[in-house]
């Protein structure tokens, strides 16, 4: 049974979707762009994004779904309150992007999207297979919401939607169930001559408008690499220690996106979208799971977080963060014990000698060895 796409589309809305699209399961249009994307690797250590499993799955979507035929493509809107300027871009804090300030998307987006996928076999009357993902999935979602008539790909590759700019958290349902209609694309861009998204971005991490190299670029650093973050970029990374914005910030578009309606993204405090570097430099495991669970952040660990706020720390050159750093040159953590000695250079300099020289003859992780050498050299 056919279920009319005006009853789907409605249920979304009422389910507190803010956009929602349909398209046909078939593979994106961008997928030989993708091809290339990985050959050149953009795609940075994200490994699993070249997995075989996946790119076929990419190619077919019949892997993903037994004879798929619809792709309900939804949005919620994410932006929340307005934090003062002064604290986003004080040095003695610790940026996170404005998606991370409330609770984690996965848990408010899924169990909607399931509740939603039940309430679509319940209306067929019939066996509908479906797979719900939420930026978890095989699938270059973005393409799929442009198909789904849900906004055009910027050229800092986000997904615009032109009166609500691209502060929405994107989810789909993979679906056998034919749908008596499709929404029609929406142009391929309304980006014009404009490049300031490409101009702000201070790693310059796009080579071209519409491809985003992730191994420049901060979010990818700051939350997918797990492990040593390049000497070069860190003094570009300013103050940001979960992500980045500054692309989106940008963007004439954004100036149309609303306020979120669910209050679940909202952060508690201006400290959730702009934490002291002293309560991230000071935290431990407990500390840090009481502070983050239930949070995008708690994806990253502790290790990785104080690792961000080492460079922030370094980038601040601010005295007061001295010894905080020469206490994280005893952390248990390798990857901790070298950002720290970097963050301790970048405000010391030649006065951070001693501290180094006695971490390098005491260290036996060959990682710090050689970040200490880079920086005594």
């Amino acid at each position: 049974m056919t279920i009319s796409t005006e009853n789907i589309k409605q249920k979304a809305i009422e389910l507190g979707f803010n956009l929602v699209g349909l398209t046909r399961a078939e593979p994106s249009p961008m997928l030989n762009a993708y091809h290339r994307w990985i050959e050149q690797g953009m795609h940075g250590k994200m490994g699993y994004l070249e997995r075989p499993d996946r790119i076929i799955r990419r190619e077919d979507l019949n892997n993903i779904v037994s004879n798929a035929q619809s792709i309900i493509m939804v949005g919620m809107d994410y932006r929340t309150r307005e934090i003062a300027p002064e604290i986003l871009h004080d040095p003695t804090r610790g940026r996170i992007a404005n998606y991370a300030w409330g609770l984690d998307y996965h848990d408010i987006l899924e169990p909607r999207l399931e509740q939603f996928a039940q309430w679509i076999a319940t209306e067929a009357k019939g066996k509908i297979d479906h797979k719900v993902y939420v930026d978890t999935g095989a699938i270059l979602e973005r393409s799929h919401a442009q198909q789904a008539a849900m906004g055009f790909i910027g050229k800092n590759t986000m997904l615009i939607h032109p009166r609500r700019g691209s502060y929405f958290f994107l989810g789909e349902i993979i679906t056998s169930l034919e749908l008596d209609t499709y929404d029609e694309p929406q142009r391929q861009t309304m980006c014009g001559t404009c490049t300031r998204c490409l101009k702000a971005c201070p790693t310059d991490a796009f080579p071209k408008p519409h491809i985003l190299d992730a191994r420049l670029c901060i979010s990818y650093h700051t939350i997918e690499n797990k492990g040593w973050i390049d000497q070069y970029l860190r003094s570009k990374f300013g103050n940001w220690v979960f992500g980045c914005d500054i692309c989106q910030e940008v963007c004439p578009f954004q100036r149309f996106s609303p306020t979120a309606q669910e209050k679940r993204f909202f952060p508690i405090d201006s400290d959730r979208a702009a934490p002291p570097l002293v309560d991230l430099l000071t935290l431990d495991d407990v500390r840090f799971k009481a502070h983050y669970d239930g949070s995008p952040i708690y994806r990253i660990r502790r290790k990785q977080l104080v690792r961000n706020a080492c460079i922030a720390a370094g980038n601040s050159h601010d005295s007061q963060f001295i010894p905080y750093l020469i206490q994280l040159l005893y952390d248990s953590e390798p990857l901790v014990r070298g950002h720290a000695a970097w963050g301790l250079w970048q405000i010391m300099g030649q006065s951070a000698v001693k501290q180094l020289n006695e971490l390098y003859y005491r260290e036996e992780d060959e990682a710090v060895r050689d970040e200490l050498e880079r920086l005594l050299a």
